[in-house]
């Protein structure tokens, strides 16, 4: 009788994961830099194919003391102000989120080393459902602002968090 719980268990935890949201990344880059430079940032499409809301709620990397979610604002002056996105990122089902220069991205502080030009990092994106996702991102400093952008199918977050 315990098999037969345990078995049943294990099976429901693997259909209701199944259920959860299916996170795909595509088009990930990250902007290269100086030598001198202490930080850099990717940007990617995050597209949630299942039928459940996700969230992006952390990310990480050995190219960075700390690696952040973040988002540009505009203040009540009209400066534009670059933060940490508080709670994460919603990737909501059936849809795409745009990382992208001016808007979220994933921003890295305190490189350990240049991010040069045609190379790869190594990055941990951690999901609140579908879990821990580890992508390899190419060094792309030619790559044009719109780069990826998707004609009318994009959310645009940016006023989130």
């Amino acid at each position: 009788m315990t098999r037969f719980f345990t078995a049943a268990v294990a099976a429901t935890l693997l259909l209701s994961t199944a259920a959860l949201a299916e996170i795909m990344v595509k088009d990930p880059y990250v902007r290269s830099s100086t030598p001198s430079s202490p930080t850099g940032a990717a940007f990617m499409m995050l597209m949630n194919t299942g039928d459940a809301d996700d969230r992006l709620v952390a990310a990480s990397s050995d190219v960075a003391g700390r690696v952040e979610l973040h988002t540009h604002t505009e203040d009540a002056n009209g400066v534009m102000r670059m933060g940490e996105v508080e709670g994460g990122i919603p990737v909501p089902a059936g849809e795409t989120v745009m990382l992208k220069r001016g808007g979220l991205h994933v921003m890295f502080m305190g490189l350990t080393a240049p991010l040069v030009q045609d190379s790869e990092i190594d990055v941990t994106l951690t999901f609140e459902k579908a879990g821990d996702m580890q992508i390899k991102i190419p060094v792309d400093h030619a790559r044009k602002p719109d780069h990826g952008a998707m004609d009318g199918s994009s959310m645009d977050h940016s006023n989130d968090g």
